[in-house]
């Protein structure tokens, strides 16, 4: 039996169909019959004239983006385990081991010092538009939930106002205000804001500055991501931001202090300029050389992030985080959302998550049995609701302590930025205003929030946060309820027999389980005894 596991040639991402639309030979996604005389509205037909601009996800700025391939094996094919017997992490007493008892908490770190109201963390918005005009509802909404937010590469670098001296930042705005606005909102300790770097941003000292003169206390080693296996990436509309960008050190294509460029440039043959970071280049004498100078520096705790890369990296990333006692691992499976990564790419390149993430635990335990030091690890790569966090879990227990989500957090700041802008225009759609026209109606927390925060504070909340916050409520409810279901009261409860595999590829690929072989020795037991 032949599957098609993803689409070539038309997709809402690079704003291309095919004209016979129903009927398309699979291989290629062309058209069975190619007519001469259409004006090109398939990815061959756009690329004919607009080239290399239809390699990315379009319109840029404004969107997120994940791979629509389908891949063999993926969380869908596990299913969640519950049972009618005892409980774990709490007693096992009917008025006790209810799911509002659930408790979420997850602390790590090399002295358990960092602590999350939950298991998730939002693991590296960087310099996109995107990421920038929704700053507001992910930093205010991630610090009043308690959770975690990585700032992603190139920040510092993207800043026009940004200063430096010697080549080394010495103040920014864009990064500062990041800064600021989450641990400004931190209630309680909960939660932490991470600043991340690439080959440019280390250049840059971005981390050394965020250290001194900013109180990041953790900082994020990057070796890349699920989506792309190139350096990050933007575009940039403005002559002289390419200019500048070119002259902080960054790859900008094309070169736009070339004369004849500035000239195409203002004549209109393109209208935006791509900027391309650098290919890191690993090595452990590197990597140990750069943790150093990062504790030198101040740095309480030092993560790693890491794409889907082939399986010797993920080795070499495991361990080194391992001698080097890293204090937090994120491995992103192929396919995971970003504000800009060549298309083909995001679909064709890279271990899936499942695939990934199963690799992930025997590594692990691989270390584990030999006695050696297993960091805090986090998954990554396509996680938006609370089956696939309870999934991710539990694929990775007991090492995985943290599921990392990109793509849904941003989506539920926009809607509730949007909702906020719709109730001060008084333009609320149908759909939403059937809860109301305010948003202690629309936003279904404002009551606890209120309660919590004050009225003042409350009433300047960006309603991007209250929609992050709001989306997070949902999420641990939803978890806590499937951890009950499971008779597992804390996160430290999960183990790998809380999910089942659906198919013998999926068990074999995770080593989970195939759903008929569940406790096949209990029931022999219990039939038998």
């Amino acid at each position: 039996m032949s599957i098609t596991l993803s689409r070539v040639n038309t997709s809402a991402a690079t704003l291309t169909k095919n004209r016979t639309e129903g009927s398309v030979t699979p291989n290629s996604g062309m058209c069975v019959t190619c007519v001469d005389g259409c004006i090109g509205m398939c990815e061959i037909g756009k690329s004919a004239y607009r080239g290399h601009e239809v390699i990315y996800p379009q319109p840029f700025g404004v969107i997120t983006t994940a791979s629509e391939k389908s891949y063999p094996v993926d969380y869908s094919h596990f299913n969640i385990m519950g049972t009618a017997v005892g409980a774990h992490g709490i007693e096992a007493d009917s008025d006790k081991a209810i799911f509002p008892n659930v408790n979420l908490e997850v602390h790590f770190g090399h002295d358990k010092g960092i602590k999350f109201r939950y298991p998730w963390i939002i693991p590296g918005i960087g310099s996109t538009n995107i990421a920038k005009n929704n700053w507001e509802g992910l930093a205010i909404g991630s610090a009043l939930a308690g959770t975690g937010l990585t700032i992603g590469e190139n920040v510092v670098g993207m800043d026009m106002e940004a200063k430096f001296k010697d080549g080394k930042a010495i103040d920014t705005v864009d990064l500062k205000r990041r800064v600021k606005l989450y641990k400004d909102n931190m209630r309680d300790g909960y939660g932490a804001i991470i600043v991340q770097a690439n080959v440019e941003d280390t250049r840059l000292g971005t981390q050394e500055y965020a250290i001194s003169e900013l109180g990041v206390q953790i900082v994020e080693m990057k070796w890349g991501q699920g989506a792309k296996n190139i350096g990050g990436e933007v575009k940039i509309k403005d002559l002289k931001k390419a200019q500048e960008l070119f002259e902080r050190g960054y790859v900008v294509i094309p070169n736009p202090t070339d004369p004849d460029v500035i000239r195409a440039f203002e004549r209109g043959v393109f209208k935006e300029f791509e900027r391309h970071s650098r290919l890191g280049m690993v090595s452990e004498d590197g990597f140990a050389q750069r943790v150093d100078e990062l504790r030198k520096a101040g740095a309480k705790y030092i993560f790693l992030k890491t794409g889907a890369y082939a399986p010797a990296d993920l080795a070499r990333a495991i361990k080194f985080s391992s001698k080097y006692n890293i204090d937090l691992l994120t491995v992103d499976g192929a396919g995971g959302g970003t504000g800009m990564s060549p298309w083909r790419m995001m679909n064709e390149w890279g271990v899936p998550p499942v695939e990934l993430h199963s690799l992930l635990y025997n590594y692990a335990k691989i270390l584990h049995d030999k006695g050696k030091h297993v960091p805090t690890l986090a998954v990554a790569g396509g996680f938006t609701f609370e089956d696939q966090i309870f999934k991710g879990l539990a694929i990775g227990a007991p090492y995985v302590k943290l599921v990392g989500m990109a793509r849904s957090p941003i989506a539920a700041a926009m809607v509730g930025k949007t909702i906020g802008t719709a109730i001060d225009n008084g333009q609320l759609p149908v759909y939403v205003e059937r809860f109301g026209s305010s948003r202690d109606e629309i936003f279904v927390t404002s009551g606890t929030l209120r309660k919590e925060i004050g009225d003042h504070e409350f009433e300047t909340l960006p309603t991007g946060a209250i929609g992050l916050y709001t989306y997070y409520e949902r999420l641990a409810q939803g978890l806590r309820q499937l951890m009950c279901g499971s008779r597992k009261f804390n996160i430290d409860s999960i183990t790998r027999t809380d999910i089942a595999a659906l198919t013998h590829e999926a068990a074999e690929v995770s080593g989970i389980q195939y759903i008929m072989d569940v406790d096949k020795k209990e029931v022999a037991d219990i039939l038998n005894g």
